[in-house]
């Protein structure tokens, strides 16, 4: 299993995706996933420069030992560029490795946990009634749980809200990061009626989750957590930013609400007084940032010893690669949550086949050798890269805010 060849395929089929394909002598490849979002050329310049040279002539099945190798020696390590990188060439070599196998990824990760993966999808609106309609919409395709995002009277722009009703929601909006303007206390005063209007309509079957991202204070954290109590939310996602650990102890002491956390964290190190305390109910690292198969399964050993569940990032800035070798962790791993999930453009399906199929408000995991899914480098190339930036947020006094 010596590596003869590893190169990237950069392309934008709707959106950014940078393709790890690592070629072993007798011809069997593996492809992973190196996006992250508006940062994609820093991730691609470190894979050319200090790792790909360093792949060719090593043995593609020890894993452990490349990835020790990869992440020891950045000494500076534990960076979003550098843990991208190591997740794309750990999510390539465990395609290799499953193909040779002569097995699916789960396989090989130890077998099913359970037939089907639940998702969450994604609602949103201008307005509550308008959300509320997107969540029916929602409903009638199967979706058993669903996030709830809707516009608040006096801001303009908020996250998660498409600018035009019925339209997919997309972040990264603009060449340059566009500046947008926030009130804590407009958002506060409003968000809880989302939630009553949408047990109303729908009753408590439907599981309802919600992101802040990032915006508050723990004590202000604290409110909405404890306001939102009658409406049992399945979680409420990252509420304050997660660089003080401690700041989700605070939180924990007033309110019952499920609290998940982590799309940003590069490693273990993010989350381990995150989940050895307690303090949250899901983590939200994905194998595109966290350093690939081999670390995320360490992060959910740990993460399991504390009733704490995974519930993986997963938007459209992430490629199938990473939804495909996602979905068969997700088959595998005992202490499962939750998967999201935005659709990505057909554009984008055609470039990456795979064998992943959505069911009912669920993923069915794919039985071919590997994580199932491949590339059409023909057809990448006929989608070249654009940059585009996510948008920083103000206060309303011009005060550079979290957005």
């Amino acid at each position: 299993m010596i590596i003869s060849d590893a190169y990237l395929i950069v392309t934008s089929p709707g959106r950014n995706f940078v393709t790890l394909k690592i070629v072993t002598e007798s011809g069997v490849y593996g492809i992973g996933d190196a996006t992250l979002n508006g940062r994609e050329m820093a991730v691609v310049a470190y894979l050319e420069e200090h790792v790909l040279p360093t792949l060719i002539g090593r043995d593609a099945g020890r894993i452990e030992d490349i990835w020790h190798y990869l992440y020891r020696g950045a000494y500076w390590r534990r960076g979003p560029v550098t843990m991208s990188a190591i997740a794309a060439v750990d999510m390539a070599l465990w395609d290799i490795k499953a193909k040779l196998a002569g097995m699916p990824l789960y396989q090989l990760l130890g077998g099913k946990s359970r037939d089907r993966v639940m998702v969450y999808g994604h609602a949103t609106g201008r307005d509550i009634d308008a959300c509320l309609e997107e969540v029916a919409r929602h409903v009638d395709e199967g979706y058993r749980a669903v996030r709830v995002q809707a516009g608040v009277p006096g801001i303009a722009s908020i996250y998660g809200v498409a600018k035009k009703d019925g339209e997919p929601y997309e972040p990264a909006d603009a060449d340059l990061p566009a500046e947008h303007v926030w009130s804590t206390s407009k958002y506060l005063n409003h968000v809880p009626k989302l939630f009553a209007a949408v047990r109303e309509r729908f009753g408590e079957d439907l599981h309802v989750l919600h992101d802040v991202h990032h915006r508050l204070t723990p004590i202000e954290a604290a409110r909405l957590g404890k306001e939102v109590e009658p409406y049992h939310l399945f979680w409420l996602e990252d509420c304050v930013p997660a660089e003080n650990q401690e700041s989700f102890g605070l939180i924990r002491q007033h309110t019952t609400t499920p609290l998940a956390v982590g799309e940003v964290f590069n490693s273990l190190y993010d989350a381990k007084a995150l989940i050895e305390n307690q303090w949250i109910d899901y983590i939200r690292a994905t194998l595109t940032h966290a350093g690939g198969i081999t670390h995320m399964r360490r992060i959910a050993d740990l993460a399991g010893l504390y009733h704490v569940r995974t519930g993986f990032h997963g938007p459209t800035d992430l490629s199938p690669v990473c939804l495909g070798a996602a979905i068969h962790f997700d088959t595998w791993v005992p202490n499962f949550g939750i998967q999201e999930y935005m659709p990505h453009t057909s554009a984008t399906d055609e470039v990456f086949p795979h064998d992943y199929r959505f069911e009912d408000g669920h993923f069915i995991v794919g039985e071919k050798p590997g994580h199932g899914v491949d590339i059409d480098e023909q057809l990448a190339k006929q989608y070249p890269y654009k940059r585009a930036s996510l948008p920083v947020n103000r206060l309303e006094d011009g005060t550079l805010w979290h957005w």
